[in-house]
């Protein structure tokens, strides 16, 4: 059972090609064998949460809240790490700030 914060390796098609490949992702929630989850990109020029090495990332990445998707439970590989507390937070701050903007 994959628990909200962890990073697995799954199998993502990107949104300009029909290309699928293996890519870290960072689980939002499970529900029904289905999985939310947030894009991570090595590229640390984007937009995003920053997370490095030291939180277990193989090499410093973003996590990328303006990439949310669903992925079956089949297209999840392996747990590469689990965010910590405070990178959780942020997570759930950001999320949240960026749903606000349906109450308004």
């Amino acid at each position: 059972m994959l628990r909200s914060g962890d990073v697995i390796l799954a199998e993502t098609q990107f949104t300009d090609t029909f290309e699928i490949k293996k890519r870290p992702v960072l689980v939002l929630f499970e529900e029904y064998d289905n999985i939310v989850v947030a894009g991570i990109t090595s590229n640390i020029k984007m937009e995003g949460i920053f997370i490095s090495r030291k939180d277990g990332a193989i090499k410093d990445s973003v996590i990328k809240l303006n990439y949310i998707f669903t992925i079956s439970k089949k297209m999840a590989s392996k747990i590469l790490f689990h965010l910590n507390s405070e990178k959780k937070k942020k997570v759930f701050d950001e999320l949240t700030k960026k749903l606000k903007e349906l109450i308004k």
